[in-house]
């Protein structure tokens, strides 16, 4: 059997693709605040008092991730948890001062970053790109839960 072109390989690609994401992002973002955590600290800066179970469906964390995520940034004093006084047993999540700074700061290193990566593309490629990156990673998250129908469904089926 001959080998396979892993060039074809879209796992095999984003991998590749990852790595070289984090290296940048260690390199131009920060060695201290990971691309998960700055998500959280982006989607509580959008939407303050949010839960962690929607914090995660917002960033595309699972359950025991975003609760490790959030755990980190609390310790960091970066967010406040706060109970939630319509549900006793759920927290609703806030940015500190120091979270909301951090946020600006990373905010502007993110956005050189990005156009370190994407250089090799133009604007409407990279237009495209991240498109077609958005619909490939929307349709994975349906596979986490195998039982839906629409998981497996081709799109327009």
């Amino acid at each position: 059997m001959a080998a396979v072109d892993l060039t074809t390989h879209p796992g095999h690609l984003a991998r590749r693709l990852q790595q070289a994401h984090y290296l940048l992002w260690t390199s131009m973002v920060s060695e201290e605040t990971t691309s998960p955590q700055f998500a959280v600290l982006n989607t509580l800066m959008a939407e303050p008092g949010l839960d962690q179970r929607t914090v995660g469906e917002r960033v595309g964390l699972d359950r025991s991730t975003v609760a490790e995520v959030i755990s980190r940034l609390g310790r960091r004093g970066l967010l406040d948890k706060v109970r939630d006084p319509q549900d006793g047993r759920r927290f609703l999540l806030r940015l500190t001062e120091d979270g909301a700074r951090t946020h600006r700061r990373l905010t502007v290193r993110v956005a050189r970053m990005n156009q370190v990566f994407l250089a090799p593309l133009s604007a409407d490629e990279q237009r495209v790109f991240c498109e077609l990156l958005r619909r490939v990673s929307d349709a994975a998250e349906g596979l986490r839960n195998p039982l839906a129908p629409a998981a497996l469904a081709p799109e327009g089926a």
